[in-house]
């Protein structure tokens, strides 16, 4: 079954104005190019900058560390099954947030994490996007014993929040993974019956 693809091209800076033009450019500024994800969401700058500044904040002010902000939004990406994303955040993970190979193996193929607060953390974060954010107290509790907190929670909400806008946008842009990212493609795996 094919999924629907939106038939609106990628915007660029030169052919764009407003508020599109200077959110990509400051994309480009920050990151030597423009994302064809950040392309794709121009044609809705509100869309754009609400993706932006809510992934800046969960960057910069969740309780998270570099490793655990990668793992939350690589267990909501591969929920999802946004091959863009997984793609984007497993270079990030790799080499920018310094994520073990074999976490970031196990974050990409649903395998167990080896470590007990990260794989925690990670069943949690599956737990609240498929549950819609109705954990059960046993399940909240099981994240408190993690060593979590209250607020930890509501950040993982945030990152909900911040990865649906992306996941959903690239899902119905059909985006194309930058060169940037293509080394860690990634594609959901078939959910197989017994």
């Amino acid at each position: 079954m094919s999924t629907a693809q939106l038939r609106i091209p990628g915007q660029t800076i030169d052919g764009t104005e407003g508020a599109a033009k200077t959110l990509l450019e400051k994309a480009k500024a920050q990151m030597g190019f423009v994302p064809n994800m950040y392309a794709g969401m121009a044609n809705s700058p509100g869309l754009l900058e609400t993706y932006l500044l809510g992934y800046q904040r969960f960057r910069e002010a969740s309780g998270f560390t570099a490793v655990e902000q990668e793992v939350v939004l690589l267990t909501i990406s591969r929920f999802h099954g946004c091959t863009y994303c997984m793609a984007a955040h497993s270079m990030i993970a790799d080499k920018m947030s310094k994520v073990p190979a074999e976490v970031l193996e196990a974050l990409r193929t649903g395998g167990l994490i080896p470590d007990a607060r990260l794989a925690a953390l990670s069943e949690f974060t599956a737990i609240m996007v498929e549950q819609r954010g109705n954990p059960t107290t046993e399940q909240f509790e099981a994240f408190l014993a993690a060593g979590y907190g209250d607020r930890d929670v509501l950040d993982i909400v945030l990152a909900i929040a911040v990865k649906t806008i992306s996941n959903y946008s690239n899902h119905l842009l059909h985006t194309e993974v930058d060169a940037a990212f293509r080394a860690y493609a990634w594609e959901p795996r078939p959910v197989t019956t017994v």
